[in-house]
């Protein structure tokens, strides 16, 4: 997509930079709605109240392992003919039942993104990503640009760039994927006893699972009061645990041009403030789950 200066493509800040970096670096200018406080996936409700006749895209992030409301979105995007961009970084595998049906991260958007960066669930040894589409056309496209913009040596019908998945991690990756299904497996199994642990205790919020998705917890993420005491708890501890993330991208020194400010999204802005994400992965041993669980629970006692 060609974005000129004014054009605006509406997207979450609740998610990591690349998401608005990528609007910024093909010419054009994010525009940040807020998130559903439930599961921190964009809200669509604010994405239809920020469609302007310069709006030329809509990114939706998949945050944390489970979809948005995609189907929603999508039929807002229809009716003011726009493309949906799908930012599965983090919900490779996640699925949402649609109309009765499952449905994949990155089938129903225009295109879809993939990362398997090595802490995703899929991961490479290094810096990869895919891009999907069901459009054929399109997908044309996509494998010119990834390759300078030829469809074959010494003949470039556009200007691309070199962003070809190298034979080494696409090896790596063929090899993990038939494990993946049982790793996000494993994620949910972890999220259930988990949240089995948390729920009812007046200070611990687990994460909410929106009854349509089958969510495969690329993070599990709490939220909490007194969030920073937690953390350094947990790090005396010894305790891993992440915040992501701790700044929106709306509140980003290199954006403080679009003039957002403290308050514009706050629902945006109480999430950064009491998100905190716990050890998930697959190998995870019940000995060291339950000492998670102790950890969090002897804080609030």
């Amino acid at each position: 997509m060609e974005l000129s200066p004014g054009d605006e493509v509406i997207t979450t800040a609740f998610t990591f930079f690349a998401t608005a970096g990528a609007v910024h670096n093909a010419g054009g200018t994010p525009v940040f709605v807020d998130i559903d406080p439930a599961t921190f996936n964009i809200s669509p409700r604010a994405i239809e109240a920020a469609i302007t006749p310069r709006t030329r895209a809509i990114i939706v992030v998949h945050l944390f392992g489970q979809l948005a409301a995609i189907e929603e979105i999508g039929a807002i995007a229809a009716r003011h003919g726009l493309p949906v961009i799908e930012d599965g970084a983090q919900s490779i595998g996640a699925r949402r039942k649609i109309d009765g049906t499952w449905r994949m991260s990155g089938e129903l958007g225009t295109v879809g993104t993939l990362s398997f960066f090595p802490t995703k669930n899929l991961g490479a040894w290094g810096d990869a990503g895919l891009m999907v589409t069901q459009d054929d056309a399109l997908a044309e496209r996509l494998g010119r640009l990834r390759l300078h913009g030829g469809s074959r040596q010494y003949l470039h019908e556009e200007v691309g760039t070199n962003s070809r998945l190298d034979s080494l991690q696409a090896a790596v990756l063929l090899a993990k994927l038939p494990h993946l299904p049982a790793w996000n497996e494993a994620r949910k199994r972890n999220a259930a006893r988990y949240t089995s642990a948390f729920t009812g205790h007046s200070d611990i919020c687990p994460p909410h699972v929106d009854p349509p998705n089958d969510h495969i917890f690329h993070q599990y993420t709490l939220q909490v009061p007194r969030r920073d005491e937690l953390q350094s708890h947990l790090k005396a501890k010894g305790i891993g645990h992440a915040v992501y993330y701790p700044l929106a991208l709306h509140l980003q020194p290199c954006f403080a041009h679009l003039d957002y400010g403290r308050g514009s999204l706050p629902v945006t802005e109480a999430a950064m403030g009491s998100v905190l994400s716990l050890p998930i992965y697959p190998e995870l041993t019940r000995a060291q789950q339950d000492t998670v669980i102790h950890a969090v629970q002897s804080f609030y006692h």
